[in-house]
């Protein structure tokens, strides 16, 4: 090979290695944003898609709103033996009937506050409860209306009709079951030591089921049993105070839905209060309740929407095993009903969402209604499920078949900084073989289609740009401007079950940004800085407290943290202090808002120079010591030099730096001149004079010994000793005859200590 070829191949091997070096230290700089949890696309805006709790979007069943009831609020939704469908609510007291288009008719109406459940006996007569201090009307097909019982009790919870044409209606605040005949003779069925029977159903076995507040308990009375035997066993007490919904499942497995917390015992002889249930009045209304026999009466404002309440799903199998499926500190139940895949539904508030239970632990929200509460659900024959809402009342549809089309919209990303965009990726379960094999109508649009759009404003609005794509397929770059923020849009068509996205991510790269030095502190002079500290001080070392800069004013870091190099420390240990004569110390804090790794250097000049010497350079630890002692008596400064090199090519790193406030360095001891004792025999004292100087700083304080005693503070003659010149005069009192020896000792206030020694004689007394 010749020689100049050789050397081509070799320059465009190594421009090759350069570019290719280059482009992997930018790539390793490279972020992504992703979201796979319920959590991350909780905070999206869903349109026609079902946000599932182990992390998937997928296409939600169709809803569609019926109808805009004229009621602030809608309890109890059922359908009669021929489908036809009905919603109770009020305020006042309405009961509506929809005709075969969805339009509502007033059939029901009273003066009441509400009417608060609704049943049908075999013969299609309809029955209506009514709160509080209410009545139950039976209504004929025309509208008609009678009252057929009154209980006389507060409230009337909720109606149910027995195999016989029986109707059981479920009260509070005594917790009453009545039974009442369809002749209309009625009695007391079963009366509870709970406050209220809240919900009731039959179980199919011959059973009639209640729940209770505020115990919060699920109940099972026969109906067969005589009115001697008759009695009620616990099937379970939950964890909840009051249950909201109870549902039977096609295999006899029975669901319940119960909200809030139970209240501590109470202290010995406290009265305790009896709140009613937590939902069945509109948002305003109150109502007083009593406490229990023998404490005083009390009135407490009654909360119909509580919003900090926990809720809870539970399964009751067919043997009677409980178990809790579904529980939120967020959400609370206020429906149950069974969807046409036999999964359970659960209507929800204060968000109004509407959700779907499988049995596995995992959940979907498939849609929000946009009322505060879903408080009723119902399905026809054909599998369509019905909802009513609260604050306020409607009624819509929802599935069985699924949206044609959903979109979701993810919430803004903050990138914190200045950002480009690069590849938008995601993933999905495959489709099943069919779906491959399954030729898509020529034209037909793509079933996952992804969008994006950026702006610098924390909301998107008009004066973000227009959204970008659609790109079909995971790998495309996203064409949208460089900015702060990002947001991403997926369109999803034709969803077969299965299908959804499990996770999305959006590459950037932010503009890279100096480090910030945010403060620096110059130690006191004698003090000399360790890094990690070594549990007790090495002999000869006295510890010292440190003045600590300020923490970083950096924000948390939103970037993923790079792997940790090999034998690095998880995290900068404190630096620990220790006395030695001579040196500095400075610390400093600093942050880098890309996130870089930093390196720093350490410089000084002189008060009167221009030019930075270097001390140190290439540290990573936020401190440094040195030894002064070589450095002229003088004013400095220090300036920290931050550089994020490490985590940046050479042509895109950048630096910063910092000055110190201005300190001085005095390693020369102050001197002791003029040092003299005059002697009086006669009184038997001494009077001793002295000069303390310092050329640097200003003497901090002066200490005598006489003929090698302690040593004693001596104050200059001015009493405040702060000058570089002092003078001290010392009364030497009840002193012996003869030779005595005066050692004088003088500190600067750096610590250098100057001293001088006299002798003098006081002579025998005449």
């Amino acid at each position: 090979m010749k020689p100049s070829l050789r050397r081509g191949i070799s320059l465009a091997l190594a421009l090759g290695l350069l570019l290719a070096g280059a482009a992997a230290l930018r790539a390793e700089r490279t972020r992504r944003w992703r979201q796979t949890s319920y959590e991350d696309f909780l905070k999206g805006t869903a349109r026609g898609i079902a946000v599932r709790s182990d992390g998937r979007l997928e296409l939600a069943p169709r809803m569609r709103l019926i109808a805009d009831a004229d009621a602030s609020y809608l309890w109890s939704l059922r359908l009669d033996g021929k489908g036809v469908l009905y919603a109770a609510g009020g305020s006042p007291a309405k009961v509506f009937r929809f005709d075969a288009a969805g339009k509502p008719a007033v059939l029901f109406e009273s003066g009441e506050l509400s009417a608060q459940a609704i049943a049908f006996d075999g013969k299609g007569g309809l029955y209506v409860g009514t709160s509080p201090d209410g009545k139950v009307y039976r209504v004929s097909a025309q509208g008609e209306k009678s009252v057929f019982f009154e209980p006389k009790t507060k409230y009337i919870w909720d109606l149910a009709t027995g195999p016989d044409g029986t109707l059981y209606v479920a009260t509070g605040d005594k917790g009453q079951i009545f039974a009442v005949a369809p002749g209309g003779k009625s009695e007391l069925f079963y009366a509870s030591d709970e406050a209220h029977i809240r919900v009731l159903a039959l179980d199919g076995r011959g059973n009639l089921l209640a729940g209770t507040e505020p115990s919060g308990r699920i109940l099972r009375i026969a109906l067969t049993a005589g009115k001697t035997e008759r009695g009620a066993f616990v099937l379970q007490e939950t964890s909840k105070r009051e249950v909201t919904a109870l549902l039977v499942a096609p295999d006899g497995s029975i669901y319940a839905a119960a909200i809030g917390e139970k209240p501590r015992p109470a202290p010995a002889g406290a009265p305790q209060i009896l709140f009613p249930p937590q939902m069945q009045l509109p948002a305003g209304a109150a109502a007083g309740i009593a406490v229990a026999s023998g404490g005083p009466q009390m009135a407490v404002p009654f909360m119909p929407f509580p919003q900090l309440i926990s809720s809870s799903i539970y399964r009751l199998a067919p043997d009677g095993a409980p178990e809790e499926i579904w529980s939120s500190r967020e959400e609370t139940v206020y429906a149950l009903g069974l969807n046409s895949d036999g999964r359970v539904l659960a209507g929800t508030g204060n968000k109004g969402a509407l959700l779907v239970l499988d049995g596995r632990g995992v959940f979907a929200q498939l849609a929000k209604s946009g009322s505060a509460q879903i408080t009723g659900l119902a399905r026809d024959t054909g599998g369509k499920v019905y909802l009513c809402t609260a604050n306020p009342g409607k009624v819509f549809s929802a599935g069985p078949e699924l949206e044609p089309e959903g979109t979701f919209e993810s919430a803004s990303f903050d990138a914190q900084l200045f950002s480009h965009w690069g590849r938008i990726e995601w993933w999905g379960p495959p489709p099943d073989n069919a779906a491959k094999h399954a030729a898509a109508p020529a034209g037909a649009a793509p079933r996952i289609s992804f969008f994006a759009r950026s702006g610098n404003t924390e909301d998107p609005g008009r004066e973000w740009s227009p959204w970008s794509g659609p790109y079909t397929k995971p790998g495309e770059s996203v064409q949208a401007p460089p900015a702060r923020f990002v947001q991403w849009k997926a369109v999803l068509r034709d969803g077969r079950p299965g299908d959804g996205i499990d996770w999305v991510s959006i590459a950037y790269l932010p503009r890279n940004v100096a480090p910030l030095i945010d403060a620096i502190v110059v130690q006191d002079p004698g003090v000399r800085v360790q890094g990690a500290p070594s549990g007790s001080p090495m002999p000869g070392q006295t510890p010292v407290s440190l003045k600590l800069p300020p923490a970083s004013n950096a924000p948390a870091s939103p970037f993923p943290q790079p792997p940790q190099r090999a034998g690095a420390p998880s995290m900068e240990a404190p630096p620990q202090g220790f006395a030695q004569k001579g040196y500095r110390s400075v610390l400093w804090s600093a942050h880098d808002d890309n996130d870089d790794e930093l390196r720093y250097a350490v410089y000084y000049r002189g008060e009167a120079e221009s030019q930075w010497k270097l001390l140190k350079e290439g540290m990573e630890q936020k401190h440094f010591s040195w030894d002064t002692t070589a450095f002229p008596d003088g004013a400095y400064y220090l300036k920290i030099a931050a550089t994020d090199a490490p985590s940046n090519p050479p042509a895109l790193a950048l630096t910063a730096s910092r000055e110190s406030e201005r300190f001085e360095v005095d390693n020369t001891p102050p001197a002791v001149e003029q040092l003299r004792a005059e002697a009086d025999a006669k009184k038997g004292a001494a009077t001793a004079h002295f000069v303390a100087r310092d050329a640097a700083s200003g003497i901090d304080r002066a200490q005598y010994s006489l003929d090698g005693g302690e040593w004693t503070l001596a104050a200059p003659l001015g009493g405040l000793s702060d000058a570089p010149e002092e003078r001290y005069e010392l009364s030497l009192p009840s002193l012996s005859p003869g030779e005595h020896t005066l050692a004088v000792r003088v500190y600067d206030r750096f610590e250098n200590v100057g001293s001088a020694k006299i002798v003098f004689t006081l002579p025998g007394a005449k």
